[in-house]
């Protein structure tokens, strides 16, 4: 494959990255607004979210299997059709009033973005492969950026009293336009292990470096999770602010994990993966504790930042060694694409419903707890060969 071809299949997984973050801040940032419109208490909320998680299981468990049959570009423009029938759907349930309408556009969308986003990081990690270069970080740094720029536009629209569906609608829009013009940019092919659903699938589960990634990306996805589902409530309810402010927080929270992914190279090249993933680990584990422990909204402003910072290289970092080796590398980024995306969609909601009966700062000592166990997991992610070790 030439240079300008891959150049332009980066561009548009930089592309679809860049759109599932918006079109997921879009939503997110309207989460006091859509409880309100629906009528639902914090429990009834985390419910709901769970439609995103229900759909999310599902879209990943047959990711791998699709890419491998169809290829990642039959997943990713599949994904992208249920992204924009989710949000079409949650505009129409926040109209409404219908907290079922407004679970089932979650599913949807979840359906889309979990397929989609395995598919979207195993074509990453062939980039990679292509190029001899880091390419997963600023791949996630383009989701960090999307979800930022969603923020703004989160801020703005709540401070104009916006309806839900006109943004969450318009939001669809441009998802279907981008996607169009996104796919036509990704190779037709498979990738080129054609057991990824069958027993090079199944063995990878069993290999110990694969299970300690996996346990590092439970933690930090986990982390990443939580805030993407509800830094805006945590800054409305657990500290009293406006719906405003609660916005303000989760730009600067997307706007920290861009500043991280986009620097991301550079640090990974100076320090090396383990010592990066273990001081990431550290300094996420400082700023969710102040979150949850600040007695005001400016102490807690810093530690969001500090949170973003530290959670930025943990999944792209983790799915980049994971396709180290050649070798059954699709079965294997399959497998830790599929562990983080079940720790960023289905922990939430569960910390949604623990929050509801010890208040959900409280509950984020769960998230404490596995950041510091991902911490003592990061020499797994050392690279493994040499062909692998020039990377940055």
């Amino acid at each position: 494959m030439s240079t300008p071809e891959i150049r332009r299949w980066r561009a548009a997984l930089f592309a679809m990255f860049l759109l599932t973050g918006i079109t997921f801040a879009s939503w997110v940032t309207r989460t006091p607004a859509i409880r309100d419109a629906v009528g639902a208490s914090t429990a009834q909320l985390g419910v709901i979210i769970a439609g995103l998680s229900v759909g999310s299981l599902f879209g990943i468990a047959v990711a791998g299997k699709l890419v491998v049959a169809r290829g990642g570009r039959f997943v990713i423009a599949l994904g992208a059709v249920a992204m924009v029938g989710g949000l079409l759907l949650i505009a129409a349930g926040a109209a409404a009033g219908a907290g079922w309408l407004v679970c089932g556009g979650l599913a949807f969308f979840g359906l889309g973005m979990g397929a989609s986003e395995v598919a979207q990081n195993v074509e990453g990690a062939e980039i990679e492969r292509a190029l001899g270069a880091s390419v997963l970080p600023a791949m996630h740094g383009c989701f960090s950026i999307g979800t930022f720029a969603g923020a703004l536009a989160g801020i703005a629209l709540n401070a104009l009293a916006v309806s839900v569906a006109l943004h969450v609608g318009t939001s669809a829009a441009l998802m279907a336009a981008v996607s169009i013009w996104a796919v036509r940019g990704i190779p037709a092919h498979a990738p080129a292990e054609q057991d990824t659903g069958g027993k090079a699938g199944a063995k990878v589960w069993r290999e110990p470096r694969v299970v300690l990634i996996g346990v590092i990306v439970l933690g930090m996805a986990l982390a990443e999770g939580s805030a993407n589902d509800w830094l805006p409530l945590i800054t409305v309810d657990g500290f009293g602010a406006t719906a405003t402010v609660g916005s303000v927080a989760y730009a600067l929270f997307g706007l920290a994990m861009s500043i991280g992914r986009f620097s991301g190279s550079r640090l990974l090249a100076r320090f090396g993966r383990t010592t990066a993933m273990r001081g990431s680990a550290v300094i996420a584990t400082a700023g969710v504790a102040l979150v949850v422990f600040a007695p005001g909204i400016e102490l807690a402003a810093a530690g969001v930042v500090l949170w973003g910072l530290g959670t930025s290289l943990g999944f792209p970092v983790a799915l980049s060694a994971a396709g180290d080796e050649p070798d059954n590398a699709t079965a294997r980024v399959s497998a830790v694409a599929t562990i983080g995306y079940l720790a960023f969609l289905v922990g939430p909601p569960l910390l949604g419903l623990l929050g509801e009966y010890a208040g959900l700062r409280n509950a984020l000592v769960v998230v404490l707890v596995m950041l510091l166990v991902a911490g003592a997991c990061a020499p797994a992610v050392r690279v493994r060969d040499r062909a692998t070790a020039s990377r940055p």
